[in-house]
Parts: structure tokens; sequence; C-alpha cells
């Protein structure tokens, strides 16, 4: 019997890729990368774990739709969507992809029965979207938070708004940098995007 496969979205180093990777066996394989970013490093880390990639990058879309900006957005998603649906695989991994996907990439991964998880640095509805950990630091330097955190949620159109698979309580620390907080965060997330995507694909069989 085959091992579930997975599809990666990144845009920039890798190290929750990474952390897929090193976990591979018993769960999942991951079959292909897709990032959003030529340059991104994380594309290296897949090229040594002999998995195949793609650059889908929304330049080429830009300067398609030079008469009509707000056109090059939805083509891009909608042809991302195509590529994953050729790809087929079982679950799509957001791993740092900062890249808003719209109902133009979503509704046809739903439809094709391909779901999307999504790794977020911050507690259900407390910081969505980008910047998330700066955010929080700063709330807590206001003393209007005590605690912060990761999910794993499915993703939907609504902003880091799906449904949480799996949720991670980091406490703020008196004195502590921002760079020393995102460290400790991202140690956490190495672990829960693992825990997330076999938790994912348990709930899909």
């Amino acid at each position: 019997m085959s091992l579930p496969s997975i599809l990666v979205l990144i845009s920039g180093s890798g190290s929750n890729l990474q952390a897929l990777i090193d976990n591979q066996g018993s769960d999942y394989k991951i079959t292909h990368v897709i990032s959003n970013k030529k340059a991104a490093y994380g594309l290296e880390r897949a090229a040594k774990a002999s998995i195949s990639t793609t650059v889908h990058n929304i330049v080429p879309y830009k300067k398609k739709h030079l008469e009509d900006a707000t056109a090059a957005r939805p083509d891009f998603d909608r042809e991302l969507a195509e590529k994953i649906k050729k790809l087929n695989p079982d679950l799509v991994v957001c791993a740092g992809w900062m890249h808003i996907l719209s109902s133009e990439c979503l509704r046809p991964l739903r439809e094709a029965g391909i779901p999307l998880i999504n790794l977020h640095p911050a507690l259900p509805g407390a910081f969505d979207g980008a910047h998330a950990i700066d955010r929080a630091y700063d709330a807590f330097q206001k003393g209007e938070i005590t605690k912060t955190g990761c999910m794993i949620h499915w993703v939907i159109e609504e902003v880091d708004r799906g449904e949480p698979l799996l949720i991670k309580e980091i406490e703020m620390k008196e004195g502590e940098s921002l760079e020393d907080l995102e460290n400790r965060i991202h140690s956490v997330e190495h672990v829960a995007i693992v825990e997330g995507t076999k938790l994912a694909l348990a709930k899909k069989t």
C-alpha cells in the first residue's frame, strides 16, 4: 500500500518543509514542492531530498495582464490549482506560503477533493494575516496578552480562519527579544506541522 502523498507550498527558507522532509516515513511521502519565489532556499532543500519542484511566480501573470492588473492574481490562482490537480496529492500543506489563496484556487481543489492545511504562527483569531509574531510581541509589550502560539488549520477563503486541527500555546517571557520569541515559535512550528499533517491525513481517510 502506497503512502499518502503531500504537496508542499513554500515561499522562503523552507525550515518547516525540512521538518516534513525529516519526518517522512510510515505516515506520508512528499511528492512535490511548489514555490512562488524562484530564489526560495526551500527549493534546494527539496532537491537535496530528491523531491521534484515547480516555481509558480506571479510576475509572468502581471506581465500578461498589463492592461488589467486585477486579473493577474485570479489567473495565477487558477493555474496553480490546475498544476496541483495534475499532481493529485492527498493533501496540500502551506508551509510558509506567503500568498493568500483565493476561491479561484480553493474552489477547484475542493471540487477535486484535495484539502489544504496551513501553518499560522498565532492562536486562532488572535493575529490573522502577515507579521503575526511581531504583532503578538508588540501586544505583549503593551500588556495585552500573556501567551501566543501557532496552529495548523484547514484553508478556507477567510485568511487564517479555517477550523484549527492543532493548536500549540506558547507563554510569553519578560525581557525576551523578538528574535528569541521567533526562534521559540519556529521550534514549536517544526513539531506542529508534522503532527498537523498526520492529523489531516487521518481525518481525510
